[in-house]
């Protein structure tokens, strides 16, 4: 069963995201939002990955469905991909909110491109985080993440956010007896 969302290659990039995630779902909307409002020729199709791997497969026969969840992936209307942080600077060129500074990522000093470093490491940081932001379709967090999504669970449970009144541990203070 093949899903009508990922059928074909166009003449514009295709921005792959996981509908499943809260943080993807979130930022890709935001990206259709202004590619909608674009001006004629600055246009990004936004999809979702879908659940069916022969979809992404006639997008682009070397693109897994896993790699494609793990990892957000803009493919090129030539057959090539972006992805990571790579793609996210792609997005950015295509944005006209954006593209103004998206140059900046393509700018190299002594053959080494420390924006698009920066950008590529800032991805790799909120790909990490996405199961503390709330996605639940994103797994547990990385093992360096773990004592932080303790400690965010502690603290919520603590302050009661996200419980019900009369439920969980609450702050008091020292004088409450």
């Amino acid at each position: 069963m093949t899903s009508p969302s990922l059928k074909g290659l166009t003449s514009t990039p295709i921005l792959l995201f996981d509908d499943e995630c809260g943080v993807c779902r979130q930022i890709a909307s935001r990206v259709k939002r202004s590619a909608s409002n674009a001006p004629e020729g600055v246009q990004l199709d936004v999809r979702p990955i879908g659940s069916d791997p022969n979809d992404l497969k006639s997008l682009n026969p070397s693109l897994d469905i896993w790699d494609a969840y793990e990892s957000i992936h803009v493919l090129m209307p030539d057959g090539s991909m972006k992805v990571g942080g790579e793609a996210v600077a792609e997005v950015f060129r295509r944005l006209p909110q954006t593209k103004w500074f998206a140059g900046i990522f393509a700018t190299h000093v002594f053959g080494f491109r420390p924006f698009q470093s920066l950008l590529n490491l800032g991805y790799t940081i909120l790909a990490d985080i996405r199961p503390i932001l709330g996605c639940e379709s994103c797994g547990t967090p990385s093992l360096w993440l773990r004592p932080i999504k303790w400690l965010v669970t502690e603290a919520r449970a603590l302050f009661g956010v996200d419980r019900p009144l009369g439920t969980g541990r609450r702050f008091t203070g020292l004088n409450a007896g």
